[in-house]
């Protein structure tokens, strides 16, 4: 169902605008989540514009491991909607024959975190502990 009535639409200004009007708002809410990947670039703004025409909006971000300047367009990316927005993403994924990420990979995990956190302590406590053996 439109927001306007037929005949009373803005004339589109340019392409930011078009590309604005096409996102649904129920889509818009919630944190961000990891839906798909690409291996550039320009097969991450793919799969963006396949999500923006089914009215899921998306940002990329470049993947961990590969957020490396000199990189440019190379190197992946993450495609990431909002949580709203997450089951209407998959959807249309699957229905252009894109494989979508594993629910709820976004990143680590509160328990992965304390447990990397964890490890870095001891470490550092084995280091202090071999620095004053050394003495």
């Amino acid at each position: 169902m439109p927001l306007v009535k037929e005949g009373d639409e803005e004339p589109v200004r340019d392409d930011a605008h078009a590309r604005a009007r096409k996102i649904h708002p129920e889509y818009t809410h919630g944190p961000l989540a990891r839906v798909a990947g690409g291996r550039n670039q320009a097969e991450a703004e793919l799969i963006q514009n396949i999500l923006l025409e089914e009215g899921v909006p998306s940002v990329l971000r470049r993947s961990p491991g590969s957020d490396v300047p000199d990189f440019l367009a190379a190197g992946s990316r993450d495609v990431l909607v909002a949580e709203s927005g997450y089951e209407a993403a998959r959807a249309a994924l699957s229905a252009a024959d894109i494989e979508p990420a594993p629910i709820g990979s976004c990143g680590p995990t509160p328990m992965l975190a304390l447990w990397i956190s964890v490890a870095l302590v001891a470490m550092a406590l084995v280091a202090a502990l071999v620095a004053w053996a050394i003495t």
